[in-house]
């Protein structure tokens, strides 16, 4: 299934545009917050923690070895017919045994297979977690452009109030207009003040976001590059939902692993056949060597079989519909983010034509106010119609960006090697591969240790 939603997504990868020398873009951005983040660490160890299952699993096809030393002073006092018979003395003892299971009916192979569905459900939170921190450094870096912008829009708007002010003061002064427009651009300069306090400080919280989900603060941003292609249209981007999304993946082997809880429900209601053996010594040199077989079973245990075997039954029922209910809220999640997107779309060619009128306008009723047809206060009305149609602008093509990457975040697309960030990303497969077999102390061992070493660089 994945390799055919690859086939079909194979042109939406987006092309990170090559900014200028120097300037932070985009995908450093995105690159800087998938090797700072700690909730990627977080979640990779919870892996490694679900990659040892399957380790933990394997053991118990391996025999058990085990030994045991005893020493201790003891002194033994005996009645006989001559009288009491006191012997006291060092007792010590070593003893050596061991363990297998030879046949569990299943029991072992089915705990193996639920271990590494749990890895492979695993694997898929990590990925959804990993669409978590890029879809937050996108919106971390669009709204410290767009704080900027607005920062820039509002200093413009203090500087043309400034110009009106002084204009309305010097006409004021030679009697062309009332003390009462002065007032007016009084007003609305400190109104411009105010605005340009708020839209610095409102990017003061952008930069604060985007060192929580990059590391650190943001130094020259490059220009937004071109956006990343989407599906055709609303089904196309459903199917490749369904085809590759984490979350829907997840709940699949969250139901294999809940069928394969029922098989070890029914299995341990079976017996176990296992072999033993052991040595001991004791201080005397007396050596005494055991070996054996043994068959045992649970014939009664108070219910608690059948209503584990009941429980494993439930679970899988609930994990049935929790396939189900996730496929449900990926495509309504694909639906509402499409939707969105579609809205911010229409608002920038809205906000387009809302621009070039207020333009129009505010030139028009400038050129009038010079020749004495208009007020200051006209002017300052034409001017905040023209500001405002220009922060719309501006965040409609902000929320429309982040938008695009929030729909490709639905797929189950939005990873370092979709985007082609040409990173070193967490390879699960090389832990996992360390692991399946519990090394102990071996070649396998040594590796585990040389992958651990890279971990914690």
């Amino acid at each position: 299934m994945r390799s055919l939603a690859r086939t079909m997504i194979l042109a939406m990868a987006g092309g990170l545009a090559a900014p200028l020398a120097g300037a932070e873009t985009l995908a450093d951005a995105m690159i800087a917050a998938y090797r700072n983040s700690a909730l990627l660490d977080q979640n990779e160890a919870v892996l490694r923690a679900a990659d040892e299952d399957v380790a933990t699993a394997v053991s118990t096809l391996r025999p058990v070895m085990a030994y045991s030393a005893t020493a201790g002073w003891q002194r033994a006092e005996i009645d006989t017919l001559l009288g009491p018979d006191v012997s006291e003395g060092l007792a010590a003892s070593l003893a050596l045994s061991a363990e297998l299971v030879l046949y569990d009916f299943g029991r072992s192979k089915v705990g193996i297979a639920i271990a590494k569905e749990s890895v492979l459900a695993t694997r898929e939170a990590l990925i959804q977690t990993e669409q978590q921190v890029l879809l937050s450094a996108v919106s971390a870096y669009v709204d410290v452009r767009f704080a900027q912008e607005v920062v820039a829009l509002r200093q413009s708007n203090f500087r043309l109030i400034t110009q009106e002010l002084r204009a309305a003061n010097a006409r004021f002064e030679v009697g062309e207009t009332t003390k009462t427009d002065v007032a007016f651009a009084e007003a609305r300069l400190a109104g411009s003040r105010a605005a340009l306090a708020a839209a610095e400080g409102q990017l003061l919280v952008a930069r604060e976001a985007y060192k929580a989900a990059t590391g650190d603060y943001p130094g020259d941003l490059a220009a937004l590059p071109s956006l990343p292609e989407l599906p055709a249209g609303l089904e196309a981007a459903q199917e490749v939902a369904r085809a590759t999304h984490p979350l829907i993946h997840q709940a699949q082997h969250l139901l294999a692993l809940a069928e394969l809880q029922v098989d070890m429900a029914k299995a341990g209601m079976k017996p176990t056949l296992g072999a033993s053996a052991s040595v001991s010594i004791n201080q005397d040199q007396q050596q005494t060597e055991t070996v054996g077989i043994a068959l045992s079973q649970t014939l009664y245990a108070g219910g608690r079989l059948a209503s584990t075997l009941r429980k494993a039954i439930a679970g899988k029922d609930g994990a049935r519909a929790g396939l189900q209910q996730t496929s449900v809220g990926v495509i309504e999640q694909v639906g509402m983010a499409w939707a969105n997107l579609a809205v911010a779309t229409a608002q920038i060619a809205a906000s387009d034509q809302q621009t070039q009128a207020a333009q129009a306008a505010f030139d028009g009723v400038k050129e009038q106010a010079d020749a004495g047809a208009k007020t200051t206060l006209d002017v300052l009305d034409a001017e905040q119609e023209l500001l405002d149609a220009r922060n719309a602008r501006l965040e409609a093509e902000a929320q429309r960006y982040v938008l695009t990457y929030q729909v490709l975040s639905t797929l189950g697309l939005l990873t370092v090697e979709h985007l082609q960030l040409g990173i070193a990303t967490y390879d699960p497969e090389a832990y996992y591969d360390a692991v399946k077999t519990a090394p102990a102390h071996s070649a396998q061992g040594a590796a585990l240790e040389r992958i651990l070493d890279r971990i914690s660089d």
